[in-house]
């Protein structure tokens, strides 16, 4: 079946992110918040869930799946976005405004992934 081109966008973004978590495990552990166990862990597993996730957005039998899955790892990400803004350091040198206008990106991104559910 064929998708959207704005699908297989989305799709690639995720596999992408989720690649880098791997490429660039620093960058992600320096904004892991400290109350999580095992940050490797979890950086690792939100790696892998992105790039299944991505890549099941473009199964017709896993779309549906995947994009509630999409979503609901978007609500779990808000944990770090929140975490950020705590103060310099958790920020990672980003500067605040832009720490700011990620959280409602993430409202965005949800959206964006809900709105392929009917497709």
């Amino acid at each position: 079946m064929l998708y959207p081109w704005h699908l297989y966008l989305m799709s690639f973004l995720y596999v992408v992110a989720g690649i880098l978590h791997f490429v660039k495990p620093k960058t992600y552990l320096r904004i892991m918040p400290n109350y999580l166990p095992n940050p490797k862990v979890l950086v690792a597993l939100s790696g892998v869930f992105e790039i299944i996730l991505g890549i099941s957005m473009c199964i017709p039998s896993l779309k549906t799946i995947a994009i509630y899955g999409i979503i609901a790892m978007l609500l779990v990400f808000l944990l770090v976005h929140f975490y950020m803004l705590k103060n310099e350091q958790n920020g990672a040198g980003i500067p605040k405004w832009i720490l700011i206008t990620r959280i409602p990106l993430q409202f965005v991104l949800m959206y964006w992934a809900y709105s392929y559910l009917n497709i």
